[in-house]
């Protein structure tokens, strides 16, 4: 099989900027568009829709605090730091500075999503970024995108930038069907949404897509830990897709904060298998 490689995600230095709510949107059940907007964000670095946004978020009640980038990484003034959480982005729009992130809802298991479920328009947050690899190549024959409801707004965001002409195939697992939102894809796109449990249905439903052996695939994986590394192997292994046309990035491994998952998260993605 012949390789589709994504062109690299530029690096720009980046500095941490103050955003604050415009306005939110709830899409499903589960699923919260929050509409940032700043004027610092004039010259925030262009970025590919579902790239990885670091946001830094306050305590209940709290402002935004920002470090400041040092020679050994960020500093933060005293006091209480906020939590730091990674994010997509769902979609940015320079002229109207504005920059569209979409949470999982999930109670007050985590910061970000008690945050958002909280937020009113003019509250602050923190964010740095953007970074990590490219999502998709528009020159794949086929693209395979496969994810749960933390991989969707990534997943959204990179069907909206898919030729017209492209073909290929999104498996999408949820827990509730209120989260089943009317994506915008290409026609020869077909779009699959598996009902979630214990056990994701994801790497299975994968192993039944078919594409043609000459096809020049890339396949975006995201979403819980077991489930990107099973059919990362299966991708790799059984089927030859090469790993520079594949991205197999965990968001979150159950029972695991993202402070005690991070540094395995990176290993994780630097391992090629």
């Amino acid at each position: 099989m012949s390789a589709v490689t994504a062109p690299p995600l530029s690096r720009h230095p980046t500095r941490p900027r103050r955003l604050t709510v415009r306005q939110t949107e709830r899409l499903s059940p589960h699923l919260l568009r929050v509409r940032f907007f700043s004027e610092d964000l004039h010259d925030f670095p262009d970025a590919v829709p579902g790239a990885h946004l670091k946001l830094f978020v306050p305590s209940p009640g709290a402002a935004a605090v920002l470090p400041t980038i040092g020679r050994g990484g960020p500093e933060w003034p005293e006091g209480p730091r906020p939590a730091a959480r990674t994010y997509s982005l769902r979609r940015f729009d320079r002229t109207r500075r504005t920059l569209d992130i979409e949470f999982v809802l999930h109670g007050n298991d985590g910061p970000g999503s008690r945050w958002a479920a909280r937020a009113q328009a003019g509250d602050s947050i923190g964010v740095a970024g953007p970074g990590g690899p490219k999502l998709s190549c528009s020159d794949a024959d086929f693209h395979l995108l496969a994810g749960d409801l933390t991989a969707l707004p990534a997943i959204a965001a990179v069907l909206e930038t898919l030729p017209a002409s492209a073909r290929g195939a999104v498996l999408i697992e949820v827990e509730d069907t209120g989260d089943e939102l009317d994506l915008c894809h290409p026609p020869g796109v077909k779009l699959h949404w598996l009902r979630g449990g214990a056990t994701s249905q994801l790497p299975d439903a994968v192993r039944e897509i078919d594409w043609p052996s000459s096809a020049r695939i890339f396949a975006t994986i995201a979403g819980e830990n077991d489930a990107v590394l099973a059919i990362r192997r299966h991708l790799r292994r059984d089927r030859g897709v090469p790993a520079e046309s594949l991205y197999a990035v965990p968001y979150w491994r159950r029972g695991r904060r993202e402070e005690e998952y991070h540094e395995e998260r990176h290993r994780l993605m630097e391992t090629d298998s």
